[in-house]
């Protein structure tokens, strides 16, 4: 438990330096520990939800709020979080979603690192109809394995250049706080050993301790870019780890 701890911490910290929970690396480390399979979805979104509420909080009070960009996205994505969450789905079919989820989340967070070279950005109108059908696909994929899905819509509101960069990343945190609270309920749904649960208390510490440092550095020391690069190398890194693991 200590490694495995020590490994959730520097997620943490890598993921909420750009304003993400970790939830698919969670999930990938823990099913390389091997933790029982039915009980680690529900660990990865509560501890998505303890990484990712400092980080709202500090964007909101930052003014970086944009209710008019965030809204339709949560709007389609909160009823199929819950319904993709309250799925049951086989360990090995888990385990293939997990890792094509990684693989593109990896490319995703490296297209976004570049939109950060962009010292104007024009922003577009995106129809609400498109942005309601984004938020619900992504709610759903990521209600399935358990994760909060900011990873996702982060760099698609960069590469359609939905908003400004600050908005953008509030949108993400606050995006992936809501999913992986529904997450969790549509969790509850399914035949849970909440003991067991309890019993990896030591990793919702360590992501709360790797969340505070990693806004820190946000905020303090490296560049969005350099750390949007170290995650998206983390993410690849696990996927290949997991690419090993499932091959025959």
């Amino acid at each position: 438990m200590i490694i495995l701890s020590a490994f959730f911490f520097i997620t943490a910290i890598l993921y909420s330096s750009v304003g993400f929970g970790g939830g698919s690396t969670y999930l990938a480390l823990m099913l390389i520990w091997d933790i029982p399979y039915y009980i680690f979805p529900i660990i990865a979104l509560f501890c998505n939800i303890v990484v990712v509420s400092g980080n709202s909080i500090n964007y909101i009070r930052s003014g970086n709020l944009n209710l008019k960009l965030l809204t339709p996205y949560l709007f389609g994505s909160i009823p199929f979080a819950f319904l993709g969450a309250s799925i049951a789905v086989e360990k090995e079919t888990f385990e293939i979603l997990l890792f094509l989820i990684l693989v593109i989340a990896g490319v995703f967070l490296l297209i976004k690192s570049k939109s950060f070279n962009e010292d104007q950005i024009k922003i577009k109108q995106i129809p609400k109809i498109l942005s309601i059908f984004i938020g619900s696909v992504i709610g759903f994929a990521s209600g399935i394995v358990g994760i909060g899905g900011g990873i996702f819509l982060s760099p698609l509101l960069f590469l359609m250049k939905a908003g400004y960069p600050k908005h953008i990343v509030t949108t993400a945190s606050i995006f992936i706080l809501i999913n992986s609270i529904f997450g969790v309920a549509g969790q509850l749904t399914k035949n849970l050993v909440f003991n067991e649960f309890l019993n990896y208390w030591p990793l919702f510490l360590a992501v709360l301790a790797g969340g505070q440092i990693g806004n820190f550095l946000n905020i303090k020391f490296l560049s969005n870019k350099t750390l949007a690069q170290i995650t998206s190398l983390l993410v690849i890194l696990v996927a290949i780890r997991m690419g090993f693991r499932i091959l025959p």
